[in-house]
């Protein structure tokens, strides 16, 4: 299911035209309960977290624009309560589709300074060689931040905090204090190769001080909600994290020695690990570029 779902995740991200040519038509949201108040909704792009109690829904990212009446019919399944705040983790449009619809609906969308910066002014992603168009005004976030915000809500105290450059320069990591549950947004694809972007400040060494930051602030218990894939854990996304770390070190010794794109990919720095994290929407040779262009900076 979670594949199915992941392996159109880069012709929707990056393309108009492969967007508008996507079939939403059978995706389902999928309401999975984490903790008491607070769910993840599973559908087609990012993980959505939502948190529901007397104050009113507070969700974390929307997915794509198509799905925003199913979202909302999921959300509504869980509360009577309207969505008073949402939370987006990063700009990509499967993370922030939903984003004019529900700001319509009065919802305060709140998001990292380079988020709506982004968003506002539409962007070049080079890698894929695509034109992303500004998004409507209703689509931009209303309360912005540099590196902290913190909610308390729902009986709640959820902390949202900026990592340094790591999927995006503008990635948001909320942590629900109370319940022991962190949506770490992008920075964590469960399961598979993740795509980073370059294009908008991100890099794999990025990635791993980001996840090295979730890591020591969780303990065993801790619920992962991961921007793709399924429901993870600390062991996992350390699992993950150690996964990135070693192709990071292995990169750096073929650049070193002077190989160029076409000889690292030849050299499958991935290889031990492409069975278990190579059956995504990234094949490995894929990921190899796209990690060595976020290395040439």
């Amino acid at each position: 299911m979670y594949l199915k779902k992941l392996f159109i995740y880069i012709g929707c991200l990056v393309a108009t035209s492969a967007f508008a040519q996507q079939d939403f038509s059978e995706v389902q949201i999928e309401t999975i309960p984490v903790a008491k108040g607070v769910y993840m909704l599973v559908g087609s792009g990012g993980n959505i977290g939502l948190s529901v109690g007397q104050d009113g829904a507070f969700l974390i990212d929307d997915q794509y624009a198509p799905l925003t009446d199913r979202i909302l019919k999921a959300i509504s399944a869980v509360t009577d309560q309207p969505i008073r705040f949402l939370v987006n983790t990063h700009w990509h449009m499967d993370h922030t589709g939903g984003n004019e619809t529900i700001g319509k609906g009065g919802t305060l969308i709140v998001a990292h300074d380079n988020v709506r910066k982004r968003l506002e002014k539409g962007q070049f992603m080079k890698v894929f060689n695509a034109n992303i168009p500004p998004a409507p005004p209703k689509a931009l976030p209303v309360i912005t931040f540099a590196d902290s915000v913190t909610f308390y809500w729902n009986n709640e105290t959820l902390e949202v905090l900026h990592p340094k450059p790591a999927h995006t320069d503008g990635d948001a990591v909320i942590y629900f204090k109370n319940a022991n549950v962190v949506h770490i947004g992008d920075l964590f694809f469960n399961g598979i190769y993740p795509f980073i972007d370059a294009g908008s400040g991100g890099s794999l060494e990025g990635v791993i001080a980001g996840v090295d930051e979730v890591l020591g602030r969780i303990d065993d218990n801790t619920k992962v909600i991961p921007g793709h894939g399924p429901l993870g854990n600390k062991p996992e996304l350390k699992a993950y994290r150690d996964m990135l770390a070693t192709v990071h070190e292995r990169m750096i010794k073929l650049i070193k020695e002077g190989k160029n794109i076409d000889e690292i990919v030849a050299a499958k720095p991935t290889a031990d690990y492409d069975a278990k994290w190579g059956a995504g929407f990234l094949k490995p040779d894929q990921w190899v570029k796209i990690v060595y262009s976020t290395m040439q900076k």
